[in-house]
């Protein structure tokens, strides 16, 4: 996937833009990882959000407003999250569809929870950020995504079924987001009377894994489940497959990107991955997959959610007839609103009501849902 590079607004051309544009506009910003090892996911977010904003101000825009975004990147990382979140602040943009990475989400939506800055991700998955967010008050952090506590209760019983008679390793990446969903996985296959023969953490960055591959391989390993993200799952498979070992690999959402297969190769044929529920065959998503084939982009992985994301945004404003996050957030919390997803609902921690999960399989350096 070519990423075509992006650079953030300083804070003084940042703050130029918005308060020429904020009597007759809506900026959102887009915060997320614009470049980094998972850029690939920050151009999802980005493309979806730009195409969706393309859509809504052709309609006409939100109460006769158009929608302005900002780009922001954080490169997945938490000191640069809370930078762009007081960057983001500072030039008073009172939206954001962001950010993408949970151990990113967390520490931004402490500075937009208590400056009722209305934060919605496309993409963390962490119960940590609305969770903290519920407790301290916060209201106008919300998430268009599952939960890990949703998808880990999905998948345990689902691989006890399949693969409970193996040798389980589950590993992550010490990351909020890769060692969050690891132990709700770990949990869960325990819950359902499964116990694994290896737990253990791994250094995300490095290039070579032939370590973690030998324990793997000395222990007998037949399948493992890994918290954490593509790059150093290809690089896994990768340097297993050199020594003619194999495993069957697991993975949560955060692989759902063609950049795995190009770590991976051939070595991540057959690799597993929960998802939520594919849109892109849906009414509801025909007309915005109509527009990514426009610009020549597959709609993969965060593309969609980002899109709903400026959706939901742009609904609850319209509904609530006010740009204060707070009211749109209170209103969002009370209605429905309809996305390429189909009508989105929140509870009262702001997460999404009812996700829904596929299991998916790579093969020939594509994914689909795997049959039944």
């Amino acid at each position: 996937m070519n990423v075509r590079p992006l650079l953030s607004l300083s804070l003084l051309s940042l703050l130029a833009a918005t308060g020429a544009a904020r009597a007759q506009d809506i900026t959102i910003a887009v915060a997320g990882p614009m470049s980094g090892p998972v850029a690939s996911i920050g151009e999802q977010i980005r493309h979806g959000a730009e195409l969706a904003a393309d859509a809504i101000n052709k309609n006409g825009g939100v109460n006769g407003k158009k929608i302005v975004l900002s780009i922001q990147d954080d490169a997945c990382d938490p000191k640069q999250a809370v930078a762009v979140a007081n960057r983001i602040l500072s030039a008073g943009i009172k939206f954001v569809d962001g950010h993408a990475c949970s151990g990113s989400s967390i520490p931004a939506a402490e500075v937009y929870g208590e400056n009722h800055v209305l934060m919605m991700s496309p993409a963390s998955s962490a119960p940590k950020l609305t969770d903290d967010a519920a407790q301290n008050g916060f209201t106008t952090i919300m998430r268009l995504y599952g939960r890990d506590d949703a998808q880990g209760r999905f998948i345990g019983p689902w691989i006890k079924e399949h693969y409970g008679t193996k040798k389980i390793a589950i590993l992550h990446d010490k990351s909020a987001y890769g060692k969050g969903l690891a132990d709700v996985v770990k949990e869960s296959l325990n819950k359902a009377g499964v116990k694994e023969a290896m737990y253990e953490g791994i250094n995300p960055g490095e290039k070579d894994y032939t370590a973690v591959v030998n324990r793997l391989k000395s222990a007998g390993i037949e399948f493992v489940y890994f918290g954490g993200y593509h790059t150093e799952a290809g690089l896994m498979k990768r340097q297993a497959a050199d020594q003619n070992y194999q495993f069957q690999l697991m993975m949560g959402d955060s692989i759902a990107t063609p950049e795995f297969w190009s770590v991976a190769g051939p070595a991540g044929e057959g690799t597993l991955f929960t998802f939520p529920a594919d849109a892109r065959g849906t009414d509801a998503a025909k007309a915005a997959v109509e527009q990514f084939k426009q610009i020549n982009f597959v709609p993969e992985g965060f593309s969609l959610f980002s899109y709903a994301v400026i959706q939901a945004i742009a609904g609850g404003i319209a509904k609530a007839n006010s740009t204060d996050p707070v009211v749109v957030a209170k209103t969002l919390r009370s209605t429905s609103v309809d996305t390429v997803l189909g009508p989105i609902s929140f509870d009262e921690k702001g997460d999404i009501k009812n996700p829904r999960y596929d299991i998916n399989i790579w093969k020939n350096g594509q994914y689909s849902k795997l049959a039944e």
